[in-house]
């Protein structure tokens, strides 16, 4: 009950007519960068971050977060009328969405993916509000040790479970690790790894990073298959609603669908992927209609589309009360706080309440947005796949390098830009995941501080490291997610075996 003035003024913080201004901005931007097969939220919000310097910093990031979930509303088009996941936490729609819009019910598909989105979002949301206070209590107990403990585990879940590949995931974290090693060690001073480059002594901006890894890759990639003609979108045809009988065989894969995407969302690392690949597998085990799995069953479209929203809220409470991202994207908004000068973590409920609450807040009246923007919209905004993709490349490529050049007003920063463009190119095609990269920029440094102020407490005795059972316990748990990996594979494989 205490907590509960707090979330009252939250919302007349969000309420105000600049915040409601820029979080409509947002769930618009969001919805449409989702229907751009493979721009995604990380690269969106990597895109459009710099626009937001100046803005107030709370304003900034419900416009950001807007981005975020507007996004996983948004990637479902490109998935059922193109048989393109604009993500890949949409992947498991098109096993479903793509067959119902052959047979002339892509409008029906479409429908139950807003209102899946809305339904599981909302109980994402209250899952939050409820969590994240005795989440952010239990934080308080962490010291640098800990901190050191969770940064670890954070650095191995997500770069064990992104991508396909275990060593693949290391590779990229320790690339993003020691691109956050350049510059001025904050602890001694020193100048580190810029190749005696006087431009490099204050480190790489993360937003450099984000746009050239995430924006500049994605223009190289689609460059691609602009050429290879891949893109063949299905027009929206039949019913824009649903039948009665469509409707009753959602309800509680909706329900199942949000619970499962939460929670899988809480553990760091885990994402939407993961999430919809385990709902849509528990899903299609239990519903009586398995046979339709794969054929344009209704549920193998409203299941992965709940759990793909819910967990998108599940991923803000670590962000909020620990400091570590629960997804890449949220690795990516872990940097906007730092740029905006806010640390996320326990203390930010008491010394900063109106930023927590404002920004969850935001997403109750963000999911309301979203549902009345796709479901009479939605055939506007599908018209974005129809866009010549010339004109969309080049708007894209032209507002990440007015972006970039607006940082320092630096052609140093557009070379390091394309650098990195490059380097996400040759990822992807690799198929290396790109936010162990983020994630290891972004808390390699938090990480050397905790460790040096672990090692300066214990008069440098390693034990620190184990010295609680907190710690302990966060070793165990990055142990397993490198093990977790052989797990999921065998989990997916088991997927096909459901119409047995």
């Amino acid at each position: 009950m205490d907590v509960l003035p707090h979330i009252l003024h939250g919302f007349v913080v969000a309420s105000a007519p600049e915040n409601l201004l820029f979080l409509f901005i947002g769930a618009v931007l969001g919805t449409m960068i989702g229907m751009l097969p493979g721009i995604g939220p990380s690269a969106g919000i990597g895109l459009l971050l710099p626009a937001t310097f100046g803005m107030e910093p709370l304003t900034a990031l419900i416009m950001l977060a807007g981005i975020y979930y507007g996004a996983m509303y948004g990637n479902t088009a490109s998935a059922v009328l193109i048989n393109t996941p604009g993500t890949a936490s949409a992947a498991m729609t098109t096993m479903d969405g793509y067959p119902m819009a052959k047979s002339g019910r892509a409008g029906a598909a479409l429908a139950i993916s807003a209102i899946a989105s809305f339904i599981a979002g909302t109980i994402g949301i209250i899952l939050l509000t409820l969590i994240s206070v005795p989440m952010a209590s239990f934080a308080l107990q962490f010291g640098p040790a800990e901190y050191f403990a969770l940064m670890i585990f954070a650095m191995t879940a997500v770069s064990a479970l992104t991508g396909n590949s275990l060593a693949k995931g290391l590779i990229a974290a320790c690339f993003g690790l020691m691109v956050g090693t350049i510059g001025n060690d904050l602890q001694s001073g020193s100048i580190r790894f810029t190749f005696g480059t006087d431009t490099l002594q204050e480190g790489i901006h993360l937003v450099v990073v984000l746009v050239g890894l995430f924006a500049i890759a994605e223009v190289l990639l689609k460059v691609e298959a602009w050429y290879r003609d891949e893109l063949h979108p299905i027009p929206i045809q039949g019913r824009l609603w649903l039948t009665l009988d469509e409707w009753r065989r959602s309800v509680l894969p909706i329900i199942r669908g949000g619970f499962i995407g939460f929670f899988t969302g809480v553990l760091p690392g885990a994402g939407g992927a993961m999430a919809t690949v385990i709902s849509y597998s528990m899903e299609k085990r239990l519903s009586p209609n398995k046979a339709q799995f794969g054929k344009g069953a209704i549920e193998g479209v409203a299941n992965p589309e709940a759990a793909n929203n819910a967990c998108t809220c599940g991923a803000f409470v670590p962000l909020l009360t620990l400091g570590v991202p629960g997804s890449g994207t949220t690795a990516v908004l872990l940097g906007a706080f730092i740029l905006y000068g806010i640390q996320p973590g326990p203390m930010l409920f008491e010394a900063q309440p109106e930023i927590v609450w404002g920004l969850i807040d935001s997403m109750y009246l963000g999911n309301v947005f979203l549902l009345i923007l796709n479901l009479p919209l939605i055939g506007i905004f599908a018209r974005l796949l129809y866009v010549p993709p010339g004109i969309l490349l080049a708007i894209i490529l032209g507002i990440a390098s007015l972006g970039i050049y607006s940082l320092n007003a630096s052609t140093y920063d557009l070379c390091l830009m394309i650098g990195f463009g490059a380097v996400g190119y040759a990822f992807r095609k690799l198929e290396i995941p790109v936010a162990p990269v983020i994630l290891g920029l972004v808390l390699g440094p938090m990480m050397e501080n905790s460790f040096r102020q672990a090692m300066a407490i214990s008069d440098g005795d390693p034990a620190i490291l184990i010295s609680s059972g907190i710690c302990v316990v966060l070793i165990a748990m990055a142990m397993l997610s490198i093990a977790a990996p052989y797990f999921f594979a065998r989990l997916k494989a088991l997927i096909p075996q459901a119409d047995d």
